[in-house]
């Protein structure tokens, strides 16, 4: 029974998310934009070389966009799965749905407006000749 008081309890940390010293945490930072660097990197590589086949260049940007995104979230935003979280993260998923429906708003709008917009064909014509 004394051994379970022993465990020291830590709370659940992720990679980016270090406690102890400023030296540990400017690190934490550093590897951060270490990641960050090598997938800005790579994406560069990956648009500009004729080594990746050329209908994956789109899927591979998209990974390397998705991957470089939750490099931020770890290690800069300090998102994380533990309790302490719980506002952060619904206050990012909150973010994302705005963005999602204003992008998708928009895009119906600009469609809708691009269909009953469309000058006809024969009314071309008419204002084309003198």
């Amino acid at each position: 029974m004394s051994d379970l008081h022993d465990i020291s309890h830590r709370p659940d940390l992720a990679p980016g998310d270090v406690e102890g010293s400023v030296t540990i945490r400017v690190l934490g930072y550093l590897t951060g934009l270490g990641l960050a660097i090598l997938l800005t990197a790579t994406s560069f590589f990956v648009a500009g070389t004729d080594l990746v086949w050329l209908p994956s260049i789109p899927v591979a940007i998209v990974v390397l966009a998705i991957a470089q995104m939750g490099v931020h979230l770890v290690f800069f935003l300090h998102i994380t799965t533990g309790p302490d979280n719980t506002n952060n993260v619904l206050a990012l998923a909150f973010g994302a749905l705005i963005v999602g429906l204003v992008i998708a708003g928009s895009l119906w709008i600009m469609y809708h407006l691009n269909t009953n917009m469309m000058v006809p064909g024969h009314m071309l014509d008419m204002r084309l000749q003198p």
